[in-house]
């Protein structure tokens, strides 16, 4: 029915990578997107259809502003891993949604979630938002995605790939994961907002297949028209890396994901959920190999910026 019928949608999260692909689509499907930001509005990135409530997530008025009107949401939480934050964003984004009387407000949690606690930041963060979403009452659908694959189209990853065949990512070789694209996830999004019947489900979104390190690179092969080589990378690397681009508390928190995967203890955590998901929300990703070759790799061809991660 929304899918037909115009959704007035509270985008939290449009300024990055995966809200942004979310707040695109539904703008390019004729629905009104607004969306809160911190950023000066020269400094704001280009969200065709969209318009701009200024504020934080820690300011409940602010928050109530963003959903003033609206009839859906879709949320993600910033990079942020302290848990009481965190918890007074949720609790804001809850009580507004109630005022607001939303249809349905979609959770992506942006990664995984083990089944139970662990004292990695990253889960336990993203368990909190949606325990606090959930027991406020709000008509809640949630996503869990596994690892994107434009993380991989980046400059740390592109140039190795493009002039080495060097597919470098934090993931023990042997792990099964269902890769997906932000374009996916807003596709997965879009259908969790306006499927019928779905409050209360909860989805570990990312297609039918699992691809271990060595299937991956052999995708991109495909894709690329070479040989490519997986090469796993230390997490402790990958956040030494990573705190160069967003800060060491930044970097600590997205790495304490693949410190938990190096472990072996969850082997699982990130495979396909054989297309239970995609059955449901009838969104199917497109293959790995079909993605790559959509890509623009040429940009990272002889790159002289040097990566933060060792290549080889």
């Amino acid at each position: 029915m929304s899918s037909q019928i115009p959704m007035r949608v509270a985008v939290v999260g449009a300024t990055g990578f995966q809200g942004g692909a979310v707040a695109r689509l539904l703008a390019e499907r004729h629905h009104r997107v607004r969306t809160l930001t911190r950023r000066p509005e020269g400094d704001r990135p280009p969200l065709p259809g969209a318009s701009f409530v200024a504020g934080d997530l820690g300011n409940a008025g602010d928050v109530r502003r963003l959903f003033e009107g609206m009839t859906h949401a879709s949320v993600l939480m910033p990079l942020v891993y302290e848990p009481e934050r965190v918890r007074r964003y949720a609790r804001n984004i809850a009580h507004a949604a109630l005022d607001a009387g939303l249809v349905r407000l979609v959770y992506n949690t942006n990664t995984r979630i083990p089944h139970g606690p662990t004292s990695v930041a990253a889960f336990e963060t993203r368990r909190i938002v949606e325990e606090v979403l959930r027991d406020s009452g709000v008509p809640l659908v949630v996503v869990r995605p596994p690892v994107y694959l434009d993380n991989l189209f980046s400059p740390w990853n592109g140039p190795a790939l493009v002039d080495e065949g060097v597919l470098a990512y934090p993931l023990p070789e042997d792990t099964p994961t269902a890769w997906m694209s932000h374009k996916d996830l807003a596709e997965a999004v879009y259908a969790a907002l306006t499927g019928e019947g779905l409050e209360g489900r909860t989805f570990d979104i990312g297609g039918e297949r699992s691809l271990t390190g060595a299937e991956l690179a052999e995708a991109f092969g495909r894709g690329l028209g070479r040989t490519v080589r997986y090469l796993p990378l230390r997490p402790d690397v990958f956040e030494r890396g990573l705190a160069q681009l967003l800060g060491p508390e930044t970097a600590a928190g997205v790495a304490g994901i693949y410190h938990h995967m190096a472990t072996g203890t969850d082997p699982l955590l990130m495979a396909a959920d054989d297309g239970v998901s995609a059955e449901v929300l009838t969104v199917r990703p497109a293959p790995v190999d079909e993605w790559v070759t959509r890509q623009p790799w040429q940009v990272w061809s002889g790159d002289s910026e040097e990566s933060p991660f060792p290549q080889g």
